[in-house]
């Protein structure tokens, strides 16, 4: 007599162990709409190390004079995603904490996060992230007379020619500065 083959269902021992998966810990299923599968894979996706990063704050509809002062308005405009607002292709872009003073005339210092976009096409004056001799490095990308060379933004510091000697890669584009004050 044939036995039936099991289909479906729970069995015991069958699955992933507990706490083996992505995140170390046990797991759950849910539900959603078909619609909205492709908007949470987004969403997991462009935080997939920083779950629960996404804020919006609320964007007053307001200016703030930096010459005369004028009188307030109390109305909220809309909240703003400052991922959406600074961050135009999540996939293509990473952030980066800056060392040193060779961009200050920039206005990049010390400790400040600069939002990188690789899919940026690096032409003559955009600040870059590059690659120089396996160290990273932040200056401005300039081309002259068929000649290619990272300025720095501080006169302590000599512009560097990008020869064929040079190993050098350009990483992305600079598209914005976080900086405290």
């Amino acid at each position: 007599m044939k036995q039936k083959k099991k289909v479906g269902g729970y069995r015991e021992g069958s699955g992933r162990p507990k706490g083996t998966g992505r995140y170390g810990e046990p797991t759950c299923s849910i539900r959603i709409p078909a619609s909205l599968l492709p908007k949470i894979r987004t969403l997991l996706d462009n935080n997939e190390n920083n779950l629960g990063s996404v804020y919006s704050i609320p964007l007053y509809s307001s200016r703030v004079a930096a010459g005369f002062p004028f009188p307030v308005d109390d109305h909220i405009e809309h909240h703003l995603d400052l991922n959406q607002h600074l961050i135009q292709k999540p996939a293509a872009t990473f952030l980066v904490r800056v060392e040193g003073d060779s961009m200050i005339e920039a206005g990049i210092y010390e400790n400040d996060i600069l939002i990188v976009d690789r899919s940026v096409e690096a032409h003559d004056g955009k600040v870059v992230i590059a690659m120089l001799n396996g160290e990273l490095t932040v200056k401005r990308f300039r081309k002259l007379k068929g000649n290619a060379w990272l300025q720095p933004e501080n006169p302590k510091y000599i512009p560097i020619q990008l020869t064929e000697e040079v190993d050098f890669h350009i990483w992305g584009v600079v598209i914005h500065v976080i900086h405290s004050l």
